[in-house]
């Protein structure tokens, strides 16, 4: 397993990171058994990956009581990031959410204490300045934002220091690339990618956009009459599933599986920290972490970034995966 900075702090995390979402079920996820859960996670530091994401808002806090149970009397070999929710982000929210991810956590400090989405009533400074007094509490090691863009990172770093920017990014959703990215390399904000495999489309498991369950077909890459749409758009079905079975014949010929290309192509793009995959069985993370050792051609890389630019091109520079009216400034 490789393992690199995080921001520009001195912490060290593997470059693949266990996603802690789906570990909570859900209707997005389906059921999970509890015992998968748990073992999948001790699987996860088995292996080497030490970096685990979660949030308050996962489950209603569930994925953060999983997770500070699979850890206990192994809380030393990992580092742990969750989110505080953007509806707790005045003062005195920040602090008390702190304290019961801490209890759910079964821990007496955060590594990574992140901004779930960015509040448009609360300022940002005060906002910073409760994570700036957890931190100098011992209670969180560094600050992370998600869901910043560029002028939500301007003001950011106006009023403080974030060491990471959690963002959407992977083969099939490339928007980062036109400003948000460059904007965190400039500042060495590290790029910690969520949604890497699309929820399940760069795994292959999905022939069509019509195999895909309803609770995820609900992307900007799926037309605006697929159920549970928050979005306007015809989509890019066409486009997505062309890209995916160009991506999966790339894999084919360099006799690797297409999810585990996917995750290497995002560890071979500059300034990315860590891919955070999602994982609900012990054999998932054993995959995913396979990604970290394997290392693309420079003609590889290539051509499966040629296989996604048009997509790239008509989903354009919006990063919000699910929205129209971008929740991201």
């Amino acid at each position: 397993m490789e393992y690199r900075k995080l921001g520009r702090t001195d912490i060290d995390v593997s470059v693949i990171a266990m996603g802690c979402w789906a570990i909570a079920g859900g209707s997005t996820w389906g059921p999970q058994d509890k015992e998968d859960a748990i073992a999948t996670i001790h699987a996860a530091l088995d292996v080497g990956v030490n970096f685990f994401d979660t949030a308050e808002g996962y489950g209603d806090g569930y994925s953060e009581k999983l997770l500070g149970e699979a850890l206990a009397g192994r809380r030393h070999e990992a580092v742990i990031a969750t989110k505080v929710s953007s509806g707790h982000l005045s003062r005195d929210q920040v602090q008390a959410a702190c304290e019961r991810s801490l209890r759910r956590l079964g821990t007496d400090y955060i590594d990574l204490y992140q901004i779930h989405w960015p509040s448009r009533t609360i300022p940002l400074d005060e906002t910073m300045e409760a994570l700036e007094q957890l931190q100098e509490q011992g209670k969180i090691r560094a600050i992370g934002v998600s869901n910043f863009g560029v002028q939500d990172l301007s003001e950011c770093l106006s009023v403080g220091r974030c060491e990471t920017d959690q963002l959407p990014y992977s083969l099939l959703w490339r928007a980062i690339e036109y400003e948000i990215k460059p904007k965190c390399e400039e500042n060495g904000i590290g790029i910690l990618c969520y949604s890497p495999l699309v929820q399940g489309l760069l795994t292959g498991k999905f022939a069509s956009a019509d195999d895909v369950p309803e609770g995820r077909a609900r992307t900007r890459h799926f037309s605006k009459n697929r159920p549970l749409t928050r979005h306007g758009e015809e989509g890019c079905e066409e486009e997505t599933f062309a890209a995916i079975e160009r991506i999966r014949q790339i894999s084919e010929e360099i006799g690797q599986p297409m999810a585990r290309v996917a995750l290497a192509w995002l560890l071979h793009q500059s300034g990315v920290v860590s891919v955070l995959a999602g994982a609900r069985h012990p054999e998932q993370i054993r995959e995913n972490a396979r990604a970290a050792d394997l290392k693309l051609s420079s003609d590889v890389l290539t051509a499966l970034t040629e296989a996604t630019e048009e997509l790239k091109q008509k989903l354009g520079p919006n990063p919000d995966m699910w929205q129209s009216e971008s929740r991201f400034r």
